[in-house]
């Protein structure tokens, strides 16, 4: 069986704070904001290059607080480059970080080894995002 992943539902506090966030900031491009009445409201963003998108909004069900997403990668090919965007865009972020013997140090990776740089950032409700360098896809 065949199984992808489109969208990850993004739970947030705020919908136009999450808009400026993810479309503004971010550049994600909307693919749809669908709006029929005051009490629901389905905004889908899709990462550059994702097969996923991201939905945020309100009547969204799931029950899920704000903020309560964690730990969801982007995958990048050049670490740098998506670090010098976030710091451009305004993003709070880490920085890049690498493993040394399992505990996270600043910098990128030194032989760029996929799986091994990240970035780490937040949004406006404290959902965390990590970005992973991957340059040569193991699958």
């Amino acid at each position: 069986m065949d199984c992808r992943l489109e969208v990850v539902v993004v739970p947030v506090s705020d919908v136009e704070r999450a808009y400026e966030f993810y479309a503004g900031k971010l550049g994600f491009p909307v693919d749809s904001d669908f709006h029929p009445n005051e009490h629901f409201r389905a905004v889908q963003v899709t990462p550059p290059g994702s097969a996923c998108s991201i939905v945020f909004g309100t009547g969204l069900g799931g029950g899920a607080a704000p903020g309560s997403l964690q730990g969801c990668h982007l995958v990048v090919t050049d670490i740098e480059k998506a670090h010098a965007e976030l710091e451009a865009a305004g993003v709070e972020n880490s920085g890049p970080q690498h493993f040394v013997d399992g505990a996270q140090t600043a910098g990128v990776h030194p032989e760029h080894e996929d799986y091994g740089t990240f970035v780490y950032f937040a949004d406006p409700d404290g959902n965390s995002w990590a970005l992973q360098e991957v340059r040569s896809p193991k699958r």
